[in-house]
């Protein structure tokens, strides 16, 4: 497995394991709203209302995480880019960033990645960027070295 192989995993395991665990989490909902539908008085339905709540909160997170795994679809492992796009690597100065997800640090042997998205800050400054261009970001300068 190469390197961008294993980045692209480790981001299908993040987001697999969001998806389950919002399923669980509404499953869990729905049987407590099962439960106090049947224990509880016909004009009692006061636990009732914040159950609808979380588990349209939860309904939320499910739909985006499940648009996060659609984005990672995207992306193609054994694609090399020259410019800056969904699924390259990108070496700077500063930091190593995968441009896949925001999910933050992406340990990796002895690698330490940053997942970010092509739509958070830095991903947009980065958008299209080649080797020696430069970017500011929080105050430091990052100097694309390599992309991948």
């Amino acid at each position: 497995m190469n390197e961008k192989e294993a980045l692209l995993q480790a981001c299908f395991s993040y987001v697999n394991k969001r998806i389950a665990s919002y399923k669980d989490e509404i499953e869990t909902i729905k049987e407590s709203i099962e439960t106090n539908d049947k224990s509880n008085d016909l004009e009692d339905d006061s636990g009732n209302g914040k159950l609808f709540n979380d588990l349209e909160k939860n309904a939320q997170h499910l739909a985006d995480a499940t648009k996060t795994l659609d984005t990672l679809k995207l992306i193609n492992p054994k694609k090399s880019f020259d410019t800056i796009s969904l699924g390259s690597i990108v070496k700077t100065t500063q930091n190593t960033f995968f441009i896949s997800i925001s999910m933050g640090t992406i340990d990796i042997g002895n690698n330490n990645y940053f997942g970010i998205s092509l739509l958070s800050p830095i991903g947009q400054l980065l958008k299209g960027k080649q080797v020696g261009d430069s970017i500011t970001f929080n105050g430091y300068t990052h100097e694309i070295i390599e992309i991948k």
